[in-house]
Formats: structure tokens, C-alpha cells, sequence
């Protein structure tokens, strides 16, 4: 079930206020500045890619994510043209939206759906699209629209991606998953073509940090910032039952924190002036106020509740990190309402709300559907839905935990499974390995679902240990053998159910 986490309360805000004051008062009022002109960007121009990576109602947030980086990269003056949009597009007509073509991201229920590019939905988004999208290879696109990120030696690019992930993958509404290898050849790949002067790259995905621990150099000038580091969930927030709630007819959590707290920071403040490592630092530590409940022990610009250590997520920074010091406008453009913002408008703005993790935001949502409904056979069917997918998960478990006892034993299985690497060793030595035993997996076991992608480590610890694939299939079958995999198949990674 959903585990709740209190935000940081009075104590909390009050530090967060004292702390951002000092910095508003040294920033002083500005006057109103007018648009970037040619002489002070020069010819380069600003492109940008949004990613949710997950399709259904129960996974309203991501999409709405994606929706609400489009309309403040818009306001900041990027054009159609520069923005790529990858999203499912199953919300605004769903039948669940108690607002039909409207798609919020805050309580406020401003609609962040009107005038998103329809680039890639449906089928179309997958990860052989979204690579040949970075890399500007039209001729390797697979329906949609066509527009990839056609970029310049001088341009700068910014990615946000927003989804379900696991140690070493990205989730995708289609398969296959993203894997950080593939990606990370990717990004060297554009890197290479000498596509772009730098990048800034956003993830929110549980274990985000894993998709670059050990892999991303310092020299591609590309500068990442995650919801979490390798070992973390990260965070659902603006749900049902929590504070601030969304809309009384929502029944589903309708914003990520990671997200929503870098967005309502830029949205409220000047971006010529505010740097990529001031939101980084802001966004951490208001991230970790709102997780670990209260802001005492500051490590690396956040906090930790040391009465709970293992709960919560750290947001983190790889990559180019020099990069860190330019101006946001540069990357995500800039409005000219906010000429006269100063560094504590996010306080304002973004009440430190409570959250759910990620992998528990779809029984939250289920629950939520079952209280609401009347009927008593519709009430009967929600039910059983949340007793099958808390049975599924409970399945997972227990087939990697037999897997891992048959292959190594069932004192040792346990700790080799979840054998976390250094922060700079990437987490598997042989990425088609793992993508192999994820395969044998899901064909016998079914899918792993948005829920069980956190064994990836699991597998990966099963190739660093040299498994045979036949090793692993006798492994499974012996575990899963006569599973009922059919409802939950590997080609829908159960998204939907």
C-alpha cells in the first residue's frame, strides 16, 4: 500500500522563507526586460525534448508533467518547431477525465493540455522514435510527425523525461524499455556529430541516478540533474487525501514533486538570472524538506530525516557540471512577467505538499475508485483489479527471491541480488546480458510492470555473476512454471492494468 510521508510543516517553511529572504533582498527590483534579441543569443537556438513515458489514467502525472514543461517552455519563447513532445495522449479524452481535453499538473486545475504537439503518441512512442529524435535522424522515425531535434554547433538542447524506471532503464508505453547504455550511446552519438554546445538533461523515474552513475563522462558538455539516485523511489504528489489535494473529482495524483518543483520554481522566477545549479540547489532542498518532513541536517543543499534515513529520494547532478553555473534561460527561455521575481518566489508557490512513491501512486489511485463508486458490481470489479495487481506484485517478489535462492543459494541469493555498485561503476557489466534476462523473465513470469522494474538491479547482478541464459530460463520456469502471464504480458510492461 501507498506509504505517506508528511511535509515539512511550519518548521520547515519557516527555514525555507529564512533562507531564501537574505538572496531576494540582494537581488533587488529589476525593471521589465524585453525578449532575447539575435546580439544577445547569437544565432544559436534553444531545442527541447519531453518524455512521459507511460500511458493510463493511474499514470495522469507524467503526461501532465510533460504538458506543463510545454507551456512554460512556450511562455519562455521556444517555438513549436524546437519542441519535440513524446506522450501517449490517452488522458484528455479518457473516460476517467472528470474534464474532458483539459489536463492539469496543479490544484489550481489550470489546463496544461491546449496546443501540445501531437509529435509521437500512441504506438509511436518508443525508444527507436526518441533516439532518432535526439540524434535528428528523420529517416529512422517510425510514424508520428516526423520532427526531430535538427540542431546546430551553437544550439543548446534540454531534455525532460518523466516516468516509472527501475535501476538502469526508463519506462516506455511500448517496448522495449530505455536502457542507460543505449541512451548514453546515444548522447554520445549526438555528441560526436558536434549537434549542440551543451545540454541540460531532467529525469524524474525512481533509481533516475542510475541511468548515469559510472556512464556519463564530464567531457560530452552535457549537465543531468534526477529525482533520485540509484537506490530511490521518487515521489507522486498532488494526490487524493494528501495536502494540498487536487481537485475533489481527481482520483489519481495529478503531479511528481521532482517535476512540479522545478517547474513552479521557473515559473516564478527570473531565468536570466537564476542559474542551473540555483534551481538544482532549490529544488533539492525543498525535495528534501517535503520527504523527510522536516529541514535540519543539510547534506549537499537537501535534508535528511535522521529518525528515517531510508525513506525519500536525493535529487542528484552528473555529467558536465560546470554547466551548471549558466543562466535557465538559456535552456528553457524566458518570460518577460518575471523580470521583477526575486529568489523566494518558489515559496510562495509550492507549499511543500506531501507525496506517495511512485511505484504506489496506482493502488492509490485504485483505492480512491473504489471508495468513490456506488455501484455495487463495479465496486466487486475495482476490487478484485487491486487483489490481482497486489498479487501480481507479490508474485514478483517471490519469484525473484526463489530465482536468486536456486541460483546462489538461499543464505547468500538474498544479498547478491541486491548488491549495489559503487556510485561510479555502471550497474551491469554487460547490458545485453540484462536485456536477455529480462526477456527469459517476463516470457515465463510475466510482465514486470511499472512495480516490478526496482528488480533490475536484481538481473543485472545475476549476468555480473555469469548466468547462462539457460541458467536463468531453467530458474524461471522452476519458479513460474504453470503462471498465468497472460493479463500480464511482456508487451504491455501492464501499464494499463
Amino acid at each position: 500500500m501507498a506509504r505517506f510521508r508528511a511535509s515539512g510543516c511550519v518548521l520547515c517553511f519557516a527555514l525555507l522563507f529564512a533562507l531564501a529572504l537574505p538572496l531576494a533582498f540582494a537581488e533587488g527590483t529589476r525593471m521589465p526586460m524585453k525578449e532575447d534579441s539575435a546580439a544577445e543569443f547569437g544565432s544559436s537556438t534553444r531545442w527541447a525534448v519531453l518524455v512521459a513515458g507511460s500511458s493510463g489514467y493511474d499514470n495522469y502525472r507524467h503526461q501532465a508533467d510533460v504538458c506543463h514543461a510545454y507551456q512554460l517552455l512556450r511562455k519562455g519563447g521556444l517555438k513549436d518547431e524546437n519542441i519535440v513532445v513524446l506522450m501517449y495522449d490517452d488522458l484528455a479524452n479518457n473516460s476517467l477525465n472528470p474534464r474532458p481535453g483539459v489536463i492539469i499538473n496543479n490544484p489550481k486545475g489550470e489546463d496544461v493540455y491546449a496546443g501540445v504537439p501531437k509529435d509521437y503518441t500512441g504506438k509511436d512512442v518508443t525508444a527507436k522514435n526518441l533516439y532518432a529524435v535526439i540524434l535528428g535522424d528523420k529517416s529512422a522515425i517510425e510514424g508520428g510527425s516526423g520532427k526531430v531535434v535538427d540542431s546546430k554547433p551553437n544550439d543548446r538542447i534540454f531534455i525532460f523525461y518523466s516516468d516509472h524506471g527501475g535501476p538502469g532503464v526508463l519506462g516506455m508505453p511500448n517496448v522495449p524499455f530505455v536502457y542507460a547504455k543505449d541512451f548514453m550511446d546515444i548522447l554520445k552519438k549526438k555528441h560526436e556529430s558536434n549537434g549542440y554546445k551543451e545540454m541540460v538533461i531532467y529525469v524524474e523515474s525512481c533509481e533516475s541516478g542510475s541511468l548515469f552513475d559510472g556512464l556519463i563522462p564530464n567531457n560530452l558538455d552535457i549537465y543531468v540533474t534526477t529525482a533520485s539516485n540509484s537506490e530511490e523511489s521518487s515521489w507522486a504528489t498532488y494526490c487524493p487525501g494528501m495536502d494540498p489535494l487536487p481537485p475533489p473529482e481527481y482520483d489519481t495524483c495529478i503531479g511528481d514533486l521532482y517535476s512540479v518543483s522545478w517547474m513552479e520554481d521557473s515559473e516564478n522566477s527570473n531565468l536570466r538570472n537564476e542559474t542551473v545549479k540555483e534551481q538544482y540547489k532549490r529544488v533539492s532542498y525543498f525535495y528534501g524538506c517535503v520527504i523527510h518532513q522536516h529541514c535540519v541536517v543539510q547534506v549537499k543543499g537537501r535534508t535528511l530525516n535522521l529518525k528515517d534515513r531510508d525513506s525519500g529520494s536525493h535529487v542528484m547532478e552528473y555529467g558536465t557540471t560546470t554547466i551548471s553555473n549558466e543562466k535557465l534561460y538559456l535552456y528553457q527561455g524566458f518570460h518577460p512577467f518575471n523580470s521583477n521575481a526575486s529568489k523566494n518566489s518558489l515559496q510562495s508557490s509550492f507549499i511543500t505538499p506531501k507525496g506517495v512513491t511512485q511505484r504506489d501512486a496506482d493502488l492509490l489511485f485504485m483505492w480512491k475508485m473504489y471508495e468513490r463508486l456506488d455501484n455495487r458490481s463495479k465496486k466487486k470489479e475495482t476490487l478484485k483489479d487491486i487483489t490481482e495487481t497486489l498479487n501480481h506484485r507479490l508474485h514478483l517478489d517471490n519469484s525473484i527471491d526463489f530465482i536468486g535462492t536456486l541460483m546462489f543459494g538461499e543464505v547468500k541469493g538474498p544479498s547478491i541480488l541486491a548488491a549495489v555498485k559503487p556510485s561510479d561503476v555502471p550497474l551491469v557489466d554487460d547490458w545485453n546480458c540484462l536485456k536477455v534476462m529480462v526477456r527469459v523473465f517476463e516470457s515465463h513470469c510475466g510482465s514486470l510492470t511499472q512495480y516490478g522494474m526496482k528488480h533490475m538491479r536484481a538481473f543485472a547482478n545475476i549476468c555480473n555473476n555469469g548466468i547462462s541464459k539457460k541458467a536463468m530460463e531453467d530458474a524461471c520456469i522452476s519458479a513460474c512454471g504453470g503462471y498465468n502471464s497472460e493479463k500480464w504480458s511482456p508487451l504491455s510492461h501492464g501499464y494499463s492494468a
